[in-house]
């Protein structure tokens, strides 16, 4: 069994990865990650996991702006410190929510439970939640308004969106530039995940705008667009296999 341990605290990810050393030595932890960016990161460039080990608050904001970004399909058991999150945790596949300080009874039940999970029941948990991220992801229209009107912008007619000092602006293909609302993360939620690609913290692109790739420092990619863009579009090397795959799957 593979699991991860996303938690900001290294005596804390210590202490949970030593009791798991106790109680399931079957478990290998191949990763612990101390961030949103980091977890983000380490999806897209790894094999899911069979198990998450997930603290809310991290080192650069709360968690569950990972999954607005990144598909998890296995299941997750919450570790934090504050219990308001426990309904928004069970909207995410999470199986159970441990409360800090990690009791040794908590999680042999938590982890008891992902135990008790078959194969065939495992593989149904993935396809529901991809089910539900498919669900999520249908074609949408942004409304933008321009000047006194209100312009419905399809995503067919969209070439990117960028965000900047906590702006969000969405250009269209033919290069018009116009402010949007929301978060970079919840548009991206909002779209099909086949036409757009969340490039960075900055972009996220849209397939029919792209007009080339270059090869760029560091084993990084530069995307370069149909149309102009605030500034230039950088696939990091951690990323670059998942963005050809997503690239050469629309082909």
């Amino acid at each position: 069994m593979r699991a991860i341990i996303i938690e900001d605290e290294t005596a804390a990810a210590r202490n949970l990865q030593v009791l798991l050393g106790e109680l399931y030595p079957q478990m290998e932890v191949v990763a612990t990650l101390e961030s949103v960016g980091e977890s983000c990161e380490w999806f897209a460039a790894n094999a899911m996991p069979d198990l998450v080990f997930l603290d809310i608050h991290l080192a650069d904001g709360n968690a569950f702006r990972i999954f607005d970004t990144t598909t998890i399909s296995c299941p997750i058991i919450f570790t934090t410190a504050y219990d308001q999150y426990a309904l928004e945790a069970f909207r995410v596949n999470s199986i159970d929510y441990i409360l800090k300080p990690l009791k040794r009874s908590d999680l042999e039940r938590a982890v008891g439970k992902f135990l008790t999970l078959t194969s065939p029941q495992r593989s149904d948990y993935t396809r529901r939640v991809d089910s539900m991220v498919a669900e999520r992801r249908r074609h949408t229209t942004l409304l933008v308004q321009v000047k006194d009107r209100i312009v419905p912008l399809g995503e067919e007619q969209i070439a990117f969106f960028h965000t900047s000092e906590e702006k969000v602006s969405v250009t269209s293909l033919e290069g018009k530039s116009y402010p949007t609302e929301g978060t970079l993360e919840s548009i991206y939620g909002r779209l099909s995940e086949e036409d757009f690609f969340r490039a960075n913290r900055q972009f996220i692109i849209s397939r029919k705008a792209i007009k080339d790739i270059s090869v760029w420092f560091g084993s990084r990619l530069a995307v370069n667009l149909s149309v102009p863009t605030p500034e230039r579009i950088i696939i990091s090397k951690a990323r670059t296999s998942e963005f050809k795959g997503w690239l050469a799957a629309g082909n």
